[in-house]
């Protein structure tokens, strides 16, 4: 009896791989948060959780040093240029630029790196869209600036603003900096969390 207890006990723990959890698994886990290390900022409903999860499990380092320097630097106060949190493997380049008009922006996705992209300061349009949905090719895939331009047959769209994050994976066909209302300055940091 006491080892049928122990064995059906055993039985029912989760799994430490998230590619095995269910959505109910995931969710808790993800909602627990303890994965943003202390950074206060809400990650936007369009994540795909359980993805974040495999990777998180997967990278946890990365991960940790990723949302570790989100958390402990006033992004409002960084220089415009390229962080080197952990060499190739995690890297935050902090950019300022306009807006743009919706016919300006295009689709990109990457291969080699998953980006975590952050407004600052200002208002932007977050567009995303599975691989599935691509239409056409206009820039083939660059493998030395891991990104390639596109468009897409569906894609759903979001606000980004200094309260919430995203996380595009390569599955994730995205289209940041579109403007939303006017055309407005915009203060982003996208960290760029390598893919194994």
């Amino acid at each position: 009896m006491v080892l049928a207890n122990i064995l059906g006990f055993l039985g029912c723990k989760p799994s430490d791989n998230p590619s095995e959890w269910s959505s109910k698994q995931v969710d808790k886990w993800f909602e627990k948060g303890e994965w943003l290390n202390g950074w206060n900022i809400t990650p936007d409903g369009s994540i795909n959780r359980k993805e974040f999860a495999v990777s998180y499990f997967k990278n946890k380092e990365r991960w940790d040093k990723a949302f570790t320097f989100l958390k402990s630097n006033d992004l409002s106060k960084l220089e415009i240029k390229r962080y080197e949190i952990d060499g190739d493997n995690v890297f935050a380049p902090v950019s300022e630029y306009l807006s743009k008009n919706e016919e300006d922006a295009k689709y990109e996705a990457h291969k080699k790196y998953i980006d975590i992209q952050y407004v600052i300061s200002g208002t932007e349009q977050m567009s995303v869209a599975p691989l599935a949905s691509l239409a056409e090719v206009l820039t083939p895939y660059d493998e030395t600036k891991d990104v390639g331009f596109m468009t897409v047959s569906n894609a759903s769209h979001f606000t980004a603003t200094p309260e919430n994050f995203f996380i595009f994976f390569p599955s994730d066909i995205h289209r940041p900096s579109v403007k939303v209302g006017e055309n407005s300055q915009v203060r982003k940091v996208v960290v760029k969390v390598k893919v194994d």
